[in-house]
């Protein structure tokens, strides 16, 4: 158990130390804080793990779900930091939005998951492509160096270590299997940091000054403040959360061979959402599903929900133990950087899986995804064009993909709802491609069709 926990742990890492990673260094937090908030961000997650796995009341899916910090706030939190003119008040601007967010979202859990047909393949593979998409030119920037006012940034030995650890988590992905196989990031990242130490890229003063044992004090970076723009543009995070959330709750429920019915994905929506709302109180961010491990539960044909919850254990250790959080600061941001191009580009890539099963030969689809992708990808293109208007709408604006979604929410209502007999063989079921919504006109539940992981 303590192994296979651990195997989880490994496979999902990398993703949870990412967006603090990202947001940390928008805002300019130091080596301490930045540690900090790593280890906030893996307590919150094994806290928001068991929440999942084990469940209280109406609470939790009981499968075995990973929970972690979510990509999608990524862009939008670091779009808020930009907005933000003292940086000392971005994280409080965060956390106050994403309590809101986990709030309102847990109040509307019962209903998203009847709402939810109104998110299918063609909406949530835009979405979380643009969510890679986005994240992408943090990897490049990460590759040129820790500062970009630096006379090295951009240097050849930056990028060769950047190059280099990309090569290396590649190698490892083609030529080695099972769990040296899943966790290559990670021994990219370990391997990377290992070549940078001669090159003098790599401080381990972060590690040397951080206490073994310590807790994530509650609103350490200051006490939530509450920011309307902020608080709208976590609510569009929150509805593209709980939509990848109920994807990956029907994928699992079909892996497990105990099929998500509406009560299961209600219960793990309740999940997420309490568990995201909980963790700005432990400074910590939005919690979602993490997809990687459901294809970990597939591989190895472990299902037991207390394994899982074994790796949330190890999270909150992970959490309460300075020294392990800062092993994260430790690494070069040019190592990070070539890590991330897999890590990010994985995203996109996932996005356009998804888009594939969309049904991408209908023409209304193809405009959806033509339109809301270049919606999304206006704020990466050319980062001034909203400079015109309010402040507070640029939150929301600058966020790609934040409008991303918005656009092709109202796109597949307008192409495929609106004047539509919504029993039309052209609408999909919201995460299975080419099943028809049968239960519609009298109100039971159409049949699912087998989910892949």
């Amino acid at each position: 158990m303590a192994t296979t926990g651990l195997q989880h742990v490994a496979a999902m890492y990398a993703g949870v130390v990412a967006p603090p990673l990202i947001v940390g260094a928008a805002i300019g937090l130091s080596a301490t804080d930045l540690t900090f908030l790593t280890g906030a961000c893996l307590f919150t997650a094994g806290l928001a793990t068991f929440l999942q796995t084990l469940g209280v009341w109406k609470i939790g899916a009981r499968l075995p779900f990973v929970n972690g910090v979510t990509f999608a706030g990524v862009a939008p939190m670091t779009a808020v930091v930009a907005s933000t003119h003292d940086k000392s008040d971005a994280l409080p601007v965060i956390f106050g939005a994403v309590i809101v967010a986990g709030l309102l979202g847990f109040l509307a859990a019962p209903v998203f998951c009847k709402a939810v047909r109104f998110f299918p393949p063609v909406v949530t593979g835009t979405v979380i492509t643009l969510i890679g998409v986005s994240l992408l030119p943090v990897a490049f920037n990460w590759a040129q160096g820790p500062d970009p006012a630096a006379d090295d940034y951009g240097s050849g030995t930056h990028l060769g270590l950047a190059g280099g650890t990309l090569l290396i988590v590649l190698l490892l992905r083609r030529f080695t299997r099972g769990f040296v196989k899943q966790i290559a990031v990670l021994l990219g990242l370990i391997a990377g940091t290992l070549v940078a130490i001669p090159f003098g890229a790599t401080d381990f003063g972060p590690v040397m000054d951080a206490a073994v044992v310590g807790f994530p004090t509650p609103f350490h970076f200051g006490t939530p403040q509450f920011h309307l723009a902020a608080i709208l543009s976590m609510c569009v995070v929150m509805v593209v959360s709980m939509t990848e959330s109920t994807a990956d709750m029907l994928a699992l429920g079909e892996i497990v061979e105990r099929p998500a019915d509406e009560r299961t994905i209600a219960a793990g929506l309740r999940a997420d959402t309490l568990g995201s709302a909980l963790s700005p109180l432990f400074n910590g961010f939005m919690c979602s599903a993490f997809a990687q491990n459901i294809g970990l539960v597939a591989m190895t044909r472990i299902r037991s929900r207390y394994v899982v919850a074994t790796g949330g254990g190890f999270l909150v250790l992970m959490g309460l133990c300075p020294m392990a959080a800062s092993l994260i600061a430790v690494v070069p941001r040019p190592v990070l950087g070539g890590a991330g191009v897999v890590l990010f580009g994985s995203v996109a890539a996932s996005g356009i899986q998804t888009l594939v099963r969309a049904g991408l030969d209908k023409d209304n689809n193809v405009l959806i995804v033509a339109v809301s992708l270049a919606v999304g990808i206006v704020p990466i293109t050319a980062p001034e064009f909203y400079h015109a208007f309010p402040e507070t709408a640029r939150i929301v604006l600058d966020s790609g993909i934040s409008t991303g979604c918005v656009a092709a929410v109202l796109l597949n209502l307008v192409f495929n709802h609106l004047g539509r007999d919504t029993d039309a063989a052209d609408v999909t079921h919201p995460m299975e491609a080419g099943t028809e919504l049968t239960g519609a006109a009298t109100g039971t539940a159409a049949p699912h069709a087998p989910a892949t992981p």
